[in-house]
């Protein structure tokens, strides 16, 4: 059903969205009084960078995902159209009268 790639992208889009997070939660915590000036600029650009990243990925994997629903949709009803089209044949050769059946 899912690929290497697509956990492989989930991994990713996981670990920026976790360093996202962290960076939030650090940045407003432990880090609020050592960050001024070029450092609060930089720290936050950083974090800024990772969710950005992180949403990036995100409508990567949307993408694939529906991608992928809309390969098994048309495979659902390619199928349901060639097994009508079998059921429609064998019908009418059921169908027929007996003596038109042996001329065949």
């Amino acid at each position: 059903m899912f690929k290497p790639a697509d956990a492989r992208r989930r991994w990713w889009g996981t670990f920026f969205l976790t360093m996202a997070a962290g960076f939030l939660i650090w940045g407003q915590t432990l880090l609020k009084p050592y960050l001024n000036g070029l450092g609060f600029l930089f720290y936050w650009f950083l974090c800024f960078v990772f969710t950005v990243i992180a949403i990036f990925i995100a409508l990567l994997d949307m993408r694939a995902v529906r991608r992928h629903l809309h390969q098994q949709n048309r495979e659902i009803v390619e199928r349901a159209i060639s097994e009508a089209k079998k059921a429609s044949r064998e019908k009418s050769h059921q169908s027929k009268h007996p003596a038109e059946r042996l001329k065949e």
